[in-house]
């Protein structure tokens, strides 16, 4: 939309172009994204003194000296000043940046944090569009949705080098933040928080955030949305009263129910927060990880964006996740973040983590801190098995509890691989064929009886025959000599 705010900006800017997808074809360049190991956003709060207000700086390449179809290193900077603003409002206000930019025509931005995946269109960059242009964009933005900030610099990173240097410092900042709520209880607060901005690409999806379940984003914890609803009480992030505990085991409560229903506009009726199974928390397409479940063992995988080929299922993260987003409740699928891997709340109805029976190396080591220390070394990852067979003997030989389930999994109505195999073993004997097996060069079976005193031979050569009936009838000639 042209207004007095962008009407040096050369492309139209507003709210019609969330949720717009650049495909391949279209893109002059893609910025960080699943191929690129260093990508990230960061919103900081500085002092008055340290923000220049309005200043937009480009450090690397603008999109018109990139290579059309490029793929490069990418971070954004925010710095923002205000009375009011406080540390622990980053992570909010940095989230706005996937709600802003995408107000920009032809330009895609996808995910958060260090995951971030953006695009920018050809038709757009010939138009003019820079990163400069972005960033004006986003300031402007950033002053009139968020009045609580009174000065706001953006800087844009596309040197390799340079982002590389500060991603170390981006990850040190984000467990910071993740670590501020652990200890605190979902039992311990009487509100919980919803979120909305993911509805441009998944219209049904609300986000349910507890002390010990953060957004699926990652981006967003307890105190992130406590934060957000004091500065923006009608915002899409917002308070839940919780309502009265249907079921703490599952995690459902009467209030989150009526906040999924109210905000899906009739399309989820209840969540249960704790499991991949029956209700699960719903899926934008922002997670940070994907647990799917895995028949052949009756556990439960994990796999996370960055991960590159197919996980043990031989299927890779985009084709879950595909499946798995949109806003739906698919049994067995369930989008989550790094951070809710570390609650002790982590998918308690299902076994939590000794249901796990697969992850990628790389996110074992960022969580294993939290994994528990009589299960961590039997949990394969992608260096130990590469089918689903060798995961049954890797399970098997280092004694996982998913082999042969304990009293408490029992409960929760795990099975597990033993289980499965005798399930198995069961049908294949109610299906099994005869014992008796007929061998013979040449069989010859008179059969009588049929109406109309015809009789009917029957030769059978080299036949091996399974059957528990033969059935021979008559195909009475239609008029035109058709059966």
């Amino acid at each position: 939309m042209k207004s007095g705010m962008f009407g040096d900006i050369p492309v139209d800017v507003g709210v019609v172009y969330e949720g717009e997808r650049i495909r391949k074809g279209e893109m002059h360049a893609e910025l960080g994204g699943p191929d690129i190991k260093h990508k990230f956003e960061l919103f900081r709060v500085k002092s008055p003194d340290k923000v220049e207000d309005g200043k937009i700086k480009v450090v690397g390449p603008e999109f018109k000296d990139m290579q059309e179809g490029s793929k490069l290193p990418f971070a954004i900077i925010v710095e923002a000043s205000g009375k009011d603003l406080e540390e622990e409002m980053e992570g909010v206000f940095e989230r706005r940046l996937h709600y802003f930019t995408n107000w920009v025509e032809g330009f895609m931005h996808l995910n958060q944090r260090n995951t971030i995946w953006c695009r920018v269109s050809k038709k757009s960059v010939q138009r003019g569009l820079t990163l400069e242009h972005l960033g004006k964009v986003i300031a402007r933005l950033y002053h009139s949705e968020c009045p609580i900030i009174e000065k706001v610099q953006v800087t844009f990173y596309t040197d390799p080098a340079e982002v590389e240097k500060l991603y170390s410092e981006a990850l040190k900042i984000y467990d910071a933040r993740d670590a501020r709520a652990r200890g605190l209880k979902d039992e311990d607060v009487d509100v919980f928080y919803g979120c909305t901005l993911c509805q441009s690409f998944a219209p049904t999806h609300v986000c349910v955030i507890t002390p010990q379940r953060y957004a699926n984003c990652g981006a967003i914890g307890w105190f992130d949305g406590r934060a957000a609803a004091k500065v923006d009480p009608k915002g899409p992030i917002y308070e839940v009263k919780i309502g009265e505990c249907i079921d703490p085991l599952k995690g459902e409560w009467t209030g989150a129910n009526e906040s999924v229903k109210e905000k899906s506009l009739g399309e989820v009726k209840k969540v249960w927060l704790y499991t991949a199974f029956g209700y699960p928390h719903t899926s934008c397409g922002c997670f940070e990880a994907i647990a799917f479940y895995i028949p052949e063992v009756d556990g439960l995988g994990i796999v996370h964006r960055d991960f590159k080929g197919p996980a043990i299922n031989g299927v890779p993260f985009s084709t879950m996740a595909d499946s798995t987003a949109g806003g739906r409740q698919v049994d067995g699928f369930h989008g989550l973040s790094f951070e809710y891997m570390r609650s002790p709340k982590f998918l308690q109805a299902d076994g939590g983590w000794y249901r796990i029976v697969w992850i990628p190396k790389e996110a074992k080591e960022r969580v294993k801190d939290f994994i528990p220390p009589d299960v961590v070394d039997k949990i394969p990852t992608e260096e130990d098995v590469k089918s689903v067979e060798e995961l049954k003997e890797f399970l098997k030989a280092h004694g996982h509890p998913i082999v042969e389930p304990s009293e408490h999994l029992k409960k929760l109505g795990v099975k597990g691989l033993k289980g499965v195999e005798a399930e198995v073993a069961a049908t294949a004997e109610e299906a099994a064929p005869p014992t008796e097996v007929v061998t013979a060069p040449t069989i010859t079976m008179p059969v009588s009886g049929v109406p109309g005193g015809m009789e009917f031979e029957i030769i059978l050569k080299n036949a091996k025959i399974f059957a528990e009936k033969l059935i021979v009838r008559r195909i009475e000639k239609r008029k035109g000599g058709k059966e």
